[in-house]
């Protein structure tokens, strides 16, 4: 007899999510030849023979970086996560509201996972076989290894062509939007909309969003969307550029990137009031994204 009475699964908002990528980006509807009114996710394969064609643009939904499964045999239950990007993700997970419950490894249990990684990570039971059994899950995801140590020797590469024109709008610690961990020590470059961005440091494509459109000062709307590229670094720091324009990625997790390379367009996409770059090195520090201090190569942008 199964002694465990299911509790719903409490899940803590992830730091970082992903775009829907089952979601439809763009909604057609048009008559085909026959007069037939298609409403669909999918252009026309033959728009010359297609009429009335409309096409719009709708917002993709998040997804988390990790997804948790549980399975039920008997009396244990399983929890297995999958990795979702093309990077570490380190995961926080722990029991509450638990009665009579043990876990094999003991939670809350801190672990990471590769890149695309599934893995089954702990199980639970019943301490004592004879009485019920409750409990809910509760966690979080952070891309990045814990471990990660940046080195401090490396100069990174302006993220525009020689002679670009652009300013710099924000530096460390600006007062506008640069106060917390995450982005106190990032740089936000103004440039026209639609300059290629180039890669500052080599690496390997962790993360792409590019469906997102619309931007503002409305935190609740546009504070935790923007268009951006993740590009995990050879010591374990990661380079973030954001708020890139719709559909600009010129690349796609897991590829490799060198230093140069065109990665996408610079945009105003999410928490933003003009056409900027917004560019950080962050690591993973105790289940947080903290942004460090780096350099520019030449020392050609200031940085305060």
């Amino acid at each position: 007899m199964n002694r465990f009475r299911r509790l719903a699964l409490a899940c803590i908002a992830l730091v970082v999510a992903l775009p829907g990528a089952a979601d439809a980006k763009r909604l057609y509807q048009y008559r085909d030849k026959n007069g037939v009114l298609h409403v669909t996710d999918r252009p026309p394969a033959n728009p010359s023979e297609a009429k009335d064609i409309k096409e719009t643009l709708i917002r993709a939904d998040e997804q988390d970086i990790v997804e948790m499964f549980t399975n039920d045999a008997g009396n244990e239950r399983t929890m297995t996560f999958v990795n979702k990007i093309a990077g570490p993700v380190a995961v926080q997970l722990e029991c509450v509201e638990a009665t009579n419950v043990a876990t094999e490894p003991p939670l809350p249990l801190h672990t990471v996972r590769g890149g695309f990684e599934q893995r089954q990570v702990a199980k639970a039971y019943p301490a004592d076989r004879y009485r019920d059994s409750r409990f809910g899950l509760r966690y979080i995801a952070i891309p990045g290894s814990p471990n990660a140590r940046h080195d401090d020797s490396v100069e990174y590469l302006v993220p525009f062509a020689g002679g670009t024109k652009f300013v710099l709008a924000q530096g460390f610690n600006g007062p506008f939007t640069h106060t917390g961990t995450h982005s106190r020590y990032a740089v936000d470059l103004g440039v026209d909309e639609g300059t290629p961005v180039l890669c500052a440091r080599e690496g390997t494509v962790m993360m792409v969003e590019e469906d997102f459109f619309g931007a503002g000062l409305d935190k609740e709307k546009f504070g935790s969307r923007a268009n951006h590229v993740r590009v995990l670094h050879e010591d374990g720091s990661m380079g973030v550029y954001a708020h890139l324009q719709l559909e600009s990625a010129k690349v796609q997790p897991g590829q490799r990137v060198r230093r140069g390379q065109v990665i996408g367009l610079s945009g105003n996409t999410g928490f933003s009031t003009g056409p900027h770059l917004h560019f950080a090195v962050q690591v993973n520090r105790d289940m947080e994204l903290v942004s460090i201090p780096f350099r520019f190569e030449g020392g050609d942008i200031p940085l305060k």
